[in-house]
């Protein structure tokens, strides 16, 4: 941490640049790694729910209440998976620097997951985020 002060403070230009630079490749690769994490998190939900809604048929449960179950839990797995892709889009676009494509990108994914994640809450609990909880 010192050796960064006294570059930063010098003004070493190489290194600064060079430390920049291996900066944005770090934040970078921790956003591909959160994408990467998203995915499973679907991808592990999915199969979760899948499997929690066969032993439950098997069970002879209510046909209904097994199907609105399963819609609540890859709703669930949906809503948390969203959550680590867009903090990868962030910290990918901080990296990468903005630019007006990166920004208009990152708005619209950011638009789809508001607008998934108020349509899955109203799935899962049967009311609007805005609404008091009954």
């Amino acid at each position: 941490m010192l050796k960064l002060y006294a570059i930063l403070t010098t003004g070493n230009a190489k290194a600064i640049i060079k430390i920049m630079a291996d900066l944005n490749s770090y934040l970078s690769t921790v956003g591909k790694i959160l994408d990467v994490v998203g995915v499973a998190v679907i991808v592990f939900g999915i199969i979760i729910s899948t499997y929690w809604l066969i032993n439950h048929y098997s069970a002879r449960m209510a046909g209904e209440e097994i199907y609105l179950n399963y819609r609540k839990d890859l709703a669930r797995s949906i809503l948390l998976g969203l959550e680590f892709l867009v903090a990868g889009d962030i910290i990918r676009s901080v990296a990468t620097g903005f630019n007006i494509q990166s920004v208009i990108v990152l708005a619209v994914i950011v638009l789809i997951r508001s607008f998934l994640s108020i349509t899955f809450e109203m799935e899962i609990n049967g009311r609007w985020p805005w609404q008091k909880r009954q």
